[in-house]
């Protein structure tokens, strides 16, 4: 075949190949945040969740990428179309892809791997097949048309990836319900299916070269050297690692929410685009002096708390450190022939990095140290790549790592320092910490985040302290109850601070997912177990708990749950508020901790009490500064109980909220925390 002909056949066939891919990878990043976000509420809205689910997506990226690599250098074009397409005919036996109620769990299963039995289950094959399509189509396309150039096309599936995450939060989850969007995804994938089987059989018809073989004008490649392989690995393996880094230092301290998931997956995706798209876009002179700057920057608000800064900070610096990582795996992409091994190798480093974060960092660290860890390590390898540069590139990547690394050791220090007592689990890294003299106090922290704490002087130990201030909703809420014995329910234990309302005969029912907490609030803190209530503690999510059990008729349930400080959204949804008030006695009362940096949930609130009949009243509280022990406080107080809501300190120290007819009613289908932020 001539040139003049192969033109003509490369055009009519590339539309095909170009839309397979656009499609699979389209379908890839889309089906990420819609089934995480199904499986969600399940693990108690956790930011681990997302991280675990990351690991899962990788893995099976890698197996994916193996398998494309495996059957592109061993089978014959026909065999790997047959066997192929055998695998999408059963792929779709899967669907629709919602995930069975088997897989609750009920709070003895651990969770990093019930979520990958689950994850495996439900969307495995499908998910494979949509990863081994952008190395096979390119593989099928290089060797019809060896003398073309496949790697534009990796750059088309991580613009189509980038798209399909932008549209998750801004089009399709304000409009669409969970199980919509899982059916809709599944119709998409029958036409991927379509499409890929014709590719498959298409790219049977070779027109050139098989692909490890080399056209006879063009000169023979060198095969990558061992030494480069390992250079692609760490690179993508620390583009992996900085990716979970983040999003795991932004959900821990906001929400673990779809938004913030795809944010950072957005610019790692981009920086993918830029860099395999065409040279121009990667200039070490640009950005490594801009990584040298970053770096530094991230490590010194590594403890901050400012959600302004801590995002835009991060957001730029993830860019600039995977413009780096990925223009320098751009530069070095071997010949077409190879592009198999090439993917094959990213995708073990993308699985590597996602392992050490998702399921290393939860049980090998005791503290959230992975950012500070993931700045000095990509410091270190972006100074070695700079070599290429010159002496000058080197000189100033050892000065930008010694700066890095003394910032991030005092992130580091700022968790350790004062630490007694420090854990780390699936669900995050919690400590307890004394304060000085004169008047001792100990902390349960959560991250950065103070999830109460306790007098240690023995006439002070069951003082009301932090956020359960007297004139506090909690505090309002329990001087105005009756003075018979109550049953009260938490869910969120923390310290268990709340004791300081119980009185002799009251009886506390606490739920609490993490047992790690448990075990310091019975070590650490005396609530539990010197307190003057009967307390139990029911291990496991807290809704799910609830559901599970008969009415407790409750005289009051607080729902005290958090993660860092975000709020697990589960808990704010139309079916959670039928479960909580199915607990509650007539005329009890619910109780939301709202004091949150970042999100307002009182709309929602009062949205669900105006559904349930109910009336909703915000108590917000500035205890003086000289009650060093106190906090500011926002509590929403929900009953039907009108000679409650009357009771003087309700009706002086709080205000009513007004439903807003305009928002929407919040469901396990339907929430957008978007409409909820404090910017």
């Amino acid at each position: 075949m001539t040139t003049a002909d192969a033109a003509p056949s490369r055009s009519s066939a590339l539309p095909l190949y170009a839309g397979t891919i656009f499609l699979s990878a389209f379908l890839l990043f889309l089906v990420q945040p819609i089934i995480a976000k199904q499986i969600l509420p399940w693990f108690g809205g956790s930011a681990a969740v997302w991280a675990t689910c990351m690991v899962f997506f990788q893995m099976a990226l890698l197996a994916g990428y193996a398998y494309a690599d495996w059957t592109t250098r061993r089978l014959s074009p026909p065999q790997q179309a047959m066997l192929h397409v055998m695998l999408l005919v059963g792929s779709l036996f899967l669907l629709p892809i919602i995930p069975s109620t088997f897989w609750k769990p009920t709070g003895a299963e651990n969770p990093s791997w019930q979520i990958v039995g689950l994850l495996a289950a439900t969307i495995g094959l499908p998910y494979l097949l949509l990863s081994t399509t952008t190395p096979l189509v390119q593989a099928w396309f290089a060797r019809r048309h060896h003398h073309a150039m496949p790697y534009r096309l990796f750059a088309l599936s991580n613009l189509a990836s980038l798209l399909a995450l932008l549209a998750y939060p801004f089009v399709i989850e304000p409009w669409a319900s969970t199980r919509m969007q899982s059916l809709v995804w599944s119709g998409c994938y029958l036409l991927f299916t379509a499409l890929c089987v014709w590719a498959a059989v298409t790219g049977t018809r070779s027109s050139g070269q098989p692909t490890e073989e080399v056209a006879p004008n063009l000169p023979a490649a060198a095969k990558p050297s061992f030494g480069l392989q390992l250079e692609w690995l760490a690179l993508a393996a620390m583009g992996s690692f900085m990716l979970l880094a983040v999003t795991n230092h932004l959900c821990q301290n906001v929400a673990s929410v779809p938004f913030l998931w795809i944010a950072p997956l957005s610019i790692y995706l981009a920086s993918f685009i830029f860099c395999f798209d065409h040279p121009r876009w990667y200039r070490r002179l640009v950005f490594l002096p801009l990584a040298a700057v970053t770096l530094p920057l991230m490590a010194h608000y590594a403890s901050s708390l400012e959600l302004k800064e801590v995002v835009s900070v991060f957001a730029s610096g993830l860019f600039v450190c995977c413009m780096c990582c990925h223009g320098e795996l751009a530069r070095s992409k071997p010949a077409p022939q190879f592009l198999t091994t090439f993917y094959l190798m990213i995708s073990l480093g993308g699985a590597i990095g996602g392992l050490l974060v998702g399921f290393g960092a939860p049980y090998l660290l005791r503290g959230f140290f992975e950012i500070s860890i993931s700045l000095v390590a990509c410091a270190v390898l972006l100074t070695i790549c700079a070599r290429r540069a010159g002496w000058w590139a080197v000189a100033l990547g050892v000065a930008v790592t010694a700066a890095t690394t003394m910032d991030a050791f005092k992130a580091v220090q700022n968790q350790i320092s004062d630490a007694r007592v420090m854990r780390r689990n699936f669900y995050g890294a919690i400590r307890t910490t004394d304060s000085s003299p004169p008047q001792t106090f100990r902390s349960l922290m959560h991250g950065d985040i103070l999830h109460g704490g306790q007098f240690l002087d023995p006439d002070d130990r069951f003082s009301a302290n932090t956020y359960f201030a007297p004139t506090s909703g909690f505090g309002r809420l329990f001087t105005s109850l009756p003075a018979a014995p109550r049953k009260v329910g938490v869910v969120g234990l923390g310290a268990g601070s709340i004791i300081a309302y119980a009185r002799k005969g009251d009886e506390f029912r606490f739920y609490e997912i993490n047992p790690q907490v448990v075990e310091l609030a019975r070590t650490e803190f005396t609530f539990l177990t010197q307190g003057p209530a009967k307390t139990e503690v029911v291990l496991g999510d807290g809704r799910l708990s609830l559901e599970r059990e008969p009415s407790q008729q409750f005289d009051v349930l607080a729902l005290d749950a958090f993660s860092g400080d975000a709020i697990p959204l589960h808990l704010l949804t139309r079916e959670a508020m039928a479960i909580y008030l199915k607990h509650l006695k007539p005329g009890g009362a619910l109780i939301f901790q709202a004091t949150n940096r970042y999100v307002d949930i009182a709309p929602v609130v009062a949205r669900l009490a105006a559904e349930a009949g109910l009336t909703a009243v915000m108590v917000s509280d500035e205890p003086d500064e000289a009650e060093t022990w106190f906090y500011d406080t926002d509590q929403i107080i929900v009953t039907a109980n009108k000679a409650l809501l009357n009771a003087p300190q309700i009706r002086n120290g709080g205000k009513v909220i007004k439903p807003q007819s305009h928002f929407p009613l919040w469901t396990d289908n339907y929430n957008n925390l978007f409409r909820v932020l404090k910017f």
